[in-house]
């Protein structure tokens, strides 16, 4: 039997009640709240993140494919649905969906007053799964076979800034030469929380682009494209600009929308100072109290020593003695942390300001992949840190010692 384990577990049984067992409980707790909060704070970033991309996704996709151009506009050239990259896209094993768009760029004017707005138009390809998850009421547009669709789709801002409600007309003038209105129909309203969308875009029919700009039926503004693991954004672009004609080029959505994706950075990169933080306190702490129990024991050490024992086995029964109140801390941790993370999740008991953070309350992703890696760092990194204090093991005299009061 390992000696030093088998007088560790001793200790542990025997110190109920002492100082030693206070000690103990400290460091549990500290271990304890520490990885609890490192958890919850990971979990709250990752649900942030989510509700964020995914905000930007409902208008678009991860790679935009459009026509050179050096005007500046928000309407694009028309390219073709007969391009070879369009025809062929299924062989790329990483695009999850393809889909058109375009853009036009106008006025809604209502009895209550004017606002510019950006026209988005979409075609029968459009995943209105990601945009329904902004929807706040009514539905997306309907689509006839006869003709392009007049309802349109506007966000709970300009609603409310025009006066509009579900169902109501609105006239929507054109800025072209000559210029030319639409009467469209209010058929859903969407809040995605960022004003990049809310302040301007609304969603329409791209046939009704095309008749505006004298399109043929294959002409569109752009592919959207959704790729299957968004970590390969950088390799899904750089692949399929290889392939793409020489007029041609694929947009990243983190360099369309760059204020909103370098945020995400910087609040990443405040989360793992955080961690880090916690984490030096935990070893601080650690290293404090097994110094504690060192002293505390140093008549036991004196008495080993006398006995035989070197210092190499005292260094790990008292190794052994701090790494199971890790353990025990890290069990709490994980009960406090995923305990209040399932809290948050299923009754949202912590609001937030929606202007302010694009939300009603704290978001919860569940990252167990996160949650491991958590622990086992917690695990080696405090653990390694136990070593430092048990080298003053070595320095203790046993005859010093064992008259130790």
């Amino acid at each position: 039997m390992n000696l030093s384990y088998f007088i560790s577990k001793r200790i542990n049984k025997a110190q109920s009640g002492s100082f030693s067992a206070i000690i103990h409980k400290i460091a549990i707790a500290s271990i304890g709240v520490g990885l609890g909060i490192m958890i919850i704070s990971f979990l709250i970033l990752d649900g942030f993140k989510r509700n964020i991309i995914e905000k930007n996704f409902s208008f678009s996709g991860h790679l935009n494919i459009t026509k050179f151009t050096l005007s500046g506009s928000y309407e694009e050239q028309p390219i073709s649905v007969n391009s070879d990259f369009f025809r062929n896209h299924k062989k790329y094993d990483f695009i999850d969906h393809l889909q058109v768009f375009s853009h036009k760029f106008g006025l809604l004017k209502t009895s209550e007053g004017v606002s510019g707005a950006l026209l988005k138009g979409v075609g029968r390809d459009f995943d209105t799964t990601r945009f329904n998850k902004i929807m706040v009421s009514g539905s997306f547009i309907k689509r006839n076979d006869s003709t392009y669709s007049k309802d349109i789709v506007i966000s709970r801002k300009l609603s409310r800034k025009l006066r509009l409600e579900m169902g109501d007309d609105v006239v929507m003038y054109f800025i072209q030469k000559p210029p030319r209105q639409r009467k469209l129909k209010v058929r859903g309203i969407y809040d995605s929380g960022l004003e990049e969308f809310d302040d301007r875009i609304i969603m329409g029919d791209i046939e009704m682009i095309q008749r505006l700009n004298g399109w043929e039926e294959e002409e569109v503004g752009g592919f959207e494209l959704f790729i299957k693991d968004f970590d390969q954004l950088d390799l899904a672009r750089e692949t399929i600009e290889e392939d793409l004609d020489f007029d041609l080029y694929a947009r990243q959505i983190t360099d369309q929308f760059v204020q909103i994706f370098d945020w995400l950075t910087l609040v990443n990169r405040q989360v793992y100072l955080f961690i880090a933080l916690i984490l030096f306190v935990a070893c601080f702490n650690m290293a404090s109290i097994l110094l504690i129990l060192i002293m505390e024991r140093t008549q036991m050490i004196g008495i080993l020593k006398a006995l035989g024992a070197d210092n190499l086995q005292i260094r790990k029964l008292f190794i052994y003695n701090g790494i199971w109140i890790v353990l025990k801390g890290m069990l709490l941790g994980n009960i406090v942390g995923v305990g209040l993370a399932f809290l948050q999740y299923r009754f949202q008991l912590i609001p937030l300001n929606y202007e302010t953070y694009f939300m009603h309350y704290v978001p919860i992703e569940w990252n167990w992949i996160a949650i491991i890696a958590l622990n086992i760092l917690t695990l080696v990194v405090v653990s390694a840190i136990l070593i430092i204090p048990s080298i003053i093991i070595a320095r203790i005299q046993p005859i010093k010692s064992i008259r130790f009061d």
